[in-house]
């Protein structure tokens, strides 16, 4: 191959990323996708945490494991995008909370389209030191001493960032960011939604920080509800 040629191939590989990115705008006649995410098999006993440091504020409550929650046999905290999704529903970024309250990150995951700033909460009075483990994104490590209510993080890319405190150990939760705004995190009753998606067929996918990732395809009719059920196996 000659030099023009190679430069013709490098220029095409740096632009393909760029073609493939998500384009938001306007749906019409959109469906959705819905369903509940079950975690098969008996789910462990939930583990307590030894609150170690300043346990005049921390130890008010006790603290259990959060990285494996079954409720009823529903998964809870488990991640739902659509993962080859290229055209749908705008992306609004909304700033979103990530609050320290006595000695836990509440909600334990976070999830939002890249780009969100998230607001880092500190009411308890002590000092906190927020510090992500990101393999794509900057990462970030800072002191959130009790004179500072709040601060402010960029997730740029898409990524699951880990976040625990130095400070204090047993504090851990997830920032995930994700390429289109399509995205919802299980609840109690492991049930999820994503609305406003064009019709078509998609590939779904579970992310959860012990059990890995689970997908199905799923086809989404104009203004009808696509109904779907994952079931994750323990590891």
């Amino acid at each position: 191959m000659n030099k023009f040629g190679s430069l013709v191939l490098a220029m095409s590989l740096v632009a393909a990323p760029a073609m493939a990115a998500y384009e938001g705008g306007d749906v019409k006649d959109g469906g959705s996708i819905s369903g509940s995410v079950k975690f098969k098999g008996t789910a462990p006993a939930p583990k307590k945490l030894d609150v170690g440091k300043d346990k005049e504020v921390c130890g008010k409550t006790a603290k259990m494991d959060q990285s494996l929650i079954v409720e009823g046999g529903n998964l809870v905290n488990a991640v739902v995008t659509i993962t080859d999704i290229k055209k749908g529903k705008k992306i609004e970024l909304k700033k979103v909370q990530f609050d320290q309250n006595g000695c836990e990150y509440t909600p334990h995951v976070v999830a939002f389209p890249a780009g969100t700033t998230v607001e880092v909460i500190n009411p308890d009075g002590i000092l906190h030191n927020v510090h992500s483990y990101s393999k794509v994104n900057t990462a970030f490590n800072q002191a959130q001493p009790k004179f500072k209510k709040t601060l402010e993080v960029k997730i740029e890319k898409p990524e699951a960032v880990e976040v625990k405190c130095d400070v204090h150990g047993w504090m851990h939760g997830w920032l995930v960011a994700t390429e289109s705004p399509y995205v919802a995190v299980t609840d109690k009753s492991g049930s999820f939604k994503l609305d406003n998606v064009p019709a078509g067929s998609y590939t779904v996918e579970v992310w959860h920080e012990k059990l890995g990732k689970s997908t199905q395809k799923v086809t989404v009719k104009a203004k009808e509800d696509a109904k779907v059920t994952f079931e994750v196996a323990g590891k």
